[in-house]
């Protein structure tokens, strides 16, 4: 497997045969996307998941994507520093993956390499994101569920409302709910779903609002009862099926993407460096040099 992400992450041209390959299996896990701002307790929640869910007996793959710098372009990788507890446990696999400079707190590479974790037999995929802000929701195009965690603290009630992060929550989860002002938090999440709540059709998924402490390891058995029922809810209401889909179709268009990249660094006659200089030097406009890219490829 490990060699396997590593050529997802370089972009081999032997992905496509790799790919054939996993078959049917690659889209049988659930993939559960962590979120949150910096200092919650992702790493801490998702190594305490892992061990609930290991107890269960399922195997389980972690994608730990850690920002990347924007001057050296390195990343630390750390956050497997964090879960040593399954270091020897031939049930889990833990990645790290460096951002490498791409938005909405994923890598690139993170929705391929869920794949292969899933062909490989994982039975739950967790995707640890980069600590995110207010709008850095990508997550919810990969996840089948979503858990957004917080932490006592954090921001009043104005603030849980205008933050666009918790509008893609499947699972609302505060953690360190030792702390003062945890029930607090929980009001103001409950009183934002209420907000929504007209607008929600019949038959639909209610976020729910669970306290835990993953530090002590407190409140993660009910988060897994969580991700069962929200499960169950996907499959009888047909919405896995539209999630997937949907996951599909932007890792299609990613990888198409990524191929017309790849082809204008090929291209024979003028380069994008070359209409670059025209560009700038005002002799062209913009939308015309894009067009003689687009000619030069078909």
């Amino acid at each position: 497997m490990a060699r396997l992400i590593t050529l997802v992450e370089s972009g081999d041209r032997a992905l496509s045969e790799i790919a054939a390959e996993l078959g049917p299996d690659s889209v049988k896990a659930v993939v559960v996307g962590i979120t949150g701002s910096p200092g919650v307790g992702k790493s801490t929640t998702t190594n305490e998941l892992v061990k609930a869910l290991r107890r269960t007996g399922k195997r389980v793959g972690v994608l730990a994507v850690d920002p990347s710098s924007p001057f050296t372009g390195g990343a630390i990788l750390g956050d497997r520093v964090r879960m040593q507890d399954h270091a020897t446990d031939p049930g889990v696999y833990i990645r790290s993956m460096s951002s490498r400079g791409h938005l909405g707190g994923l890598a690139a590479a993170t929705p391929a390499a869920a794949r292969v974790l899933a062909g490989a037999g994982c039975d739950y995929v967790l995707v640890e994101t980069v600590g995110v802000g207010q709008a850095e929701v990508e997550i919810a195009s990969l996840a089948d569920t979503t858990l957004v965690l917080l932490a006592p603290g954090m921001g009043d009630a104005i603030q849980a409302v205008k933050a666009g992060i918790l509008e893609i929550a499947d699972i609302f989860v505060v953690n360190k709910s030792d702390r003062d002002g945890a029930d607090a938090t929980v009001r103001d999440i409950q009183g934002m779903i209420a907000l929504g709540a007209s607008e929600r059709e019949p038959g639909q998924w209610r976020p729910r609002v669970l306290k835990t402490s993953a530090a002590k390891g407190e409140g993660i058995d009910a988060v897994v009862e969580a991700l069962e029922d929200h499960r169950r809810w996907l499959e009888q209401s047909g919405e896995l099926d539209k999630r997937r889909q949907h996951r599909a179709a932007a890792e299609i268009e990613a990888l198409a993407l990524g191929e017309l990249r790849a082809r204008f660094t090929e291209l024979p006659g003028e380069d994008l460096q070359t209409l670059a200089v025209e560009v700038a030097e005002g002799r062209l406009d913009p939308y015309a040099a894009s067009m003689r890219l687009l000619e030069q490829i078909s």
